[in-house]
């Protein structure tokens, strides 16, 4: 054996087991590891640089989550038949380990540092994603690379009024809560997930249920770091700093800054006075000496003198950048149906953010089609969240789709998702597209009130309308003063130690996302962040109601109309006809789009067109494909073709039954040239019978004519 690898085994209820393994693989790494539960394995590996780049200021920190198709014996799609850049859940799942790992890495170091996630094996009933950032904080134990954890993440579900920590797939079906939990040994540092209508009590107990589980984790890591005499890490030095010259900054530019944070300006008149603050300050100093003393300059100005400025001004005297008190919602105003054209179409602003977004509604066709390591499938309600750079008055190319862009989109679709009817309740697919237009203050949320509006707007039956509200947390660990900020803007996110986004409707949560950047944050504060964001949320749902109190009675006029029929499942076969004839002859002729599936022994057939005369026309040939014929019913048919013993009449679309040359009349024919008979004549006949051994249809003529008398 070449190798020598070390374990740590954690239990978890029921039986099962995560193992955790070094020294196996990859071990030119600065840290790798293998974390099993059942038939699944994560191999994660963690490098650093060991120097900072010139001039980095920040923590360069790229975090990477990949799913291989070979993990549980599967061909990638697409044309390369190989695995291609990151789909939205690998994305999704590479955010959470960030979140969760960036704000522990040492203020002052500045190395690149690559986080790699890769699903190797798979089974197929274990979610992955509950063990990423375990994995990823085991790599970063097991190394030398500093690091303020360990940290793990769990998922807590609530089935049947029980939480289970990290369920299976196929539990998933009967859950009402679904969160992702992240955390130290001693404090929550990451909360992400979706409800269904839960309280902020029941929320709150499966935080502190999730943390039980974490802290188990997050031993285990520390006692194998112990054991590879890994709890020592390297030495570096990436800052030099100038006391001297960080006292003069804080000295010449504190008060004003903080007159100037006082002054309840706009955004970006705010953001100018600060910058001309801070050239006033670095103008004292030739452009030589501004080489060297510039970037500090900037540092100090940002961090001592803007960031404590704003922080002591809430906490002290209850005021906040924009004049407001800490529980007060910026002004709102809403409008709907602002594009004509559009399906459903609504603008939410408040403040300085403002969300224009549009609802579409089509077919089974357009809905998303998912095909994952361990998920396929198909999504009838998807949400697209767009961030363009004019919305913060930044002179930049938009280039692709960014990593928060798929995370706030996701998270304002989870807020909408359990009060969009889907399934029998609702035929359409639907769209809604989110383009913020301005941005100070979450956005997401922005976007959860105006989807709201928008598919209101449409027509489309939501259950119940959504609103959503980010919270901000001011504390000193020092005095122990805090200050929890309802609708936070940009700067008291960035400034600031929490951001807290909760989404529901007026009877509970349906979507959270808490990111969390100062340690010893208590439960007793937690909850009183819940309480007044809840306070907070009625407030919005008031002014989403005030525009738009429930979806509109009717579809909006460009909305197609869609009819869906249920049909026994062995009449798909006739509907759809050999090789899609039948049904692509009847979208030909009526000007529909028809789409069948099948679920339950039934056929769902959903008839799209807006034109009402072709709906009711194709809805008409499939009735009368699917309708059975009852013996002793009378039909007005159509003479298909003659033959020498009598006529096939199609009686229903696609059902043709036997004339009898002898059941024309009551006179008695030798050929059918005698019946006046012709193909395409429409003729009213009985059905008269059934063949037992053929099942084909007998018709008759003669029994609709009275029989003559006999003279």
């Amino acid at each position: 054996m070449m190798y020598n690898a070390t374990q740590k085994v954690i239990s978890l209820s029921g039986g099962r087991e995560i193992v955790i393994e070094t020294g196996k693989l990859a071990k030119q790494a600065d840290g790798s590891v293998v974390v099993k539960q059942g038939d699944t394995m994560l191999l994660a590996t963690v490098v650093a640089a060991k120097e900072a780049k010139p001039d980095c200021d920040f923590m360069p920190l790229q975090v990477d989550y990949k799913e291989k198709y070979a993990a549980c014996g599967r061909y990638p799609g697409g044309f390369l038949k190989r695995e291609a850049r990151p789909n939205d859940s690998e994305i999704l799942v590479a955010r959470l380990i960030d979140r969760a790992l960036r704000l522990l890495f040492p203020a002052d170091y500045h190395a690149e540092v690559y986080v790699t996630v890769n699903l190797i094996s798979a089974d197929k009933d274990i979610q992955p994603d509950a063990l990423a950032g375990l994995a990823a904080s085991a790599a970063l134990a097991v190394s030398d690379i500093p690091f303020g954890g360990p940290i793990s993440e769990v998922r807590v579900a609530r089935i049947d009024g029980q939480f289970v920590i990290n369920p299976t797939f196929s539990q998933m079906e009967h859950v009402d809560l679904d969160l992702i939990v992240a955390g130290t040994l001693d404090n929550i540092m990451m909360v992400e997930g979706e409800m269904k209508e839960v309280s902020e009590e029941v929320m709150l107990e499966a935080i502190k249920f999730a943390h039980e589980e974490i802290k188990k984790q997050c031993a285990a890591q520390v006692e194998l770091s112990k054991e590879l005499g890994k709890d020592v890490k390297r030495t570096y030095c990436h800052e030099t700093n100038d006391e001297e010259l960080r006292q003069l900054v804080i000295r010449e530019t504190y008060d004003k800054a903080y007159a100037i944070a006082r002054g309840a300006s706009s955004k970006h008149e705010r953001m100018d006075a600060f910058d001309a603050l801070e050239a006033e300050f670095a103008s004292r100093y030739t452009e030589e000496e501004l080489v060297e003393k510039l970037p500090l300059i900037k540092k100090y100005f940002h961090d001592d003198v803007l960031k404590k400025a704003m922080r002591n001004m809430i906490l002290d005297e209850g005021i906040r950048l924009d004049g407001r008190k800490t529980d007060e919602i910026r002004p709102i105003w809403c409008e709907v149906g602002y594009l004509p054209a559009a399906h459903g179409s609504a603008i939410f602003t408040r403040g300085e953010t403002q969300s224009l977004t549009t609802v579409t509604l089509g077919t089974k066709l357009d809905e998303k089609q998912i095909d994952e390591v361990l998920v396929q499938g198909s999504e009838q309600f998807v949400l697209h969240y767009n961030f363009p750079p004019f919305s913060t008055g930044e002179a930049k190319a938009a280039r692709g789709l960014s990593r928060r862009e798929i995370g706030h989109g996701n998270l304002a679709w989870r807020a909408l998702k359990p009060m969009v009817p889907v399934g029998e309740e609702n035929p359409y697919a639907v769209r809604v597209v989110s383009d913020i237009l301005e941005s100070n203050g979450s956005s997401s949320m922005a976007t959860v009130c105006a989807g709201t509006l928008a598919l209101m707007d449409s027509g489309l039956k939501m259950k119940k309308p959504v609103s959503g509200i980010a919270m901000g947390l001011i504390s000193d660990s020092a005095t122990g003063k805090y200050a929890i900020l309802s609708d936070i803007l940009g700067d008291e996110d960035h400034l600031g130690d929490m951001d807290f986004k909760v989404a529901g409707t007026r009877d509970g949560i349906t979507a959270t996302q808490m990111d969390i950047k100062v340690d010893g944050l208590s439960y007793e504060v937690l909850a009183k962040a819940l309480e007044q964001a809840k306070r907070g949320r009625m407030h919005i749902m008031d002014k989403i109601t005030e525009t738009i109190a429930e979806p509109r009675a009717d579809f909006r006029p460009f909305v197609p109309r869609i009819v869906q029929m249920v049909i026994p499942s062995e009449f798909i076969g006739a509907v759809i006809g050999p090789g899609g004839k039948v049904i692509q002859e009847i979208q030909k002729a009526t000007g529909t789009t028809i789409t069948i599936t099948e679920a339950d022994n039934k056929g769902y057939v959903d008839i799209f067109s807006q034109d009402k005369d072709g709906l009711d026309a194709a809805y008409a040939r499939i009735k009368g494909i699917v309708a059975i014929p009852e013996v002793g019913e009378i039909y007005k048919g159509k003479i298909k073709s003659i033959v020498s013993f009598g006529a096939f009449v199609e009686i229903l679309p696609g059902k043709d039954a036997l004339l009898h040359i002898s059941e024309i009349d009551h006179r008695r024919f030798e050929t059918m040239e005698q019946t006046g008979l012709k193909e395409g004549q429409e003729i009213e006949v009985k059905l008269i019978g059934v063949d037992p051994k053929t099942n084909k249809l007998k018709l008759s003529r003669k029994a609709l004519i009275p029989k003559p008398q006999k003279a």
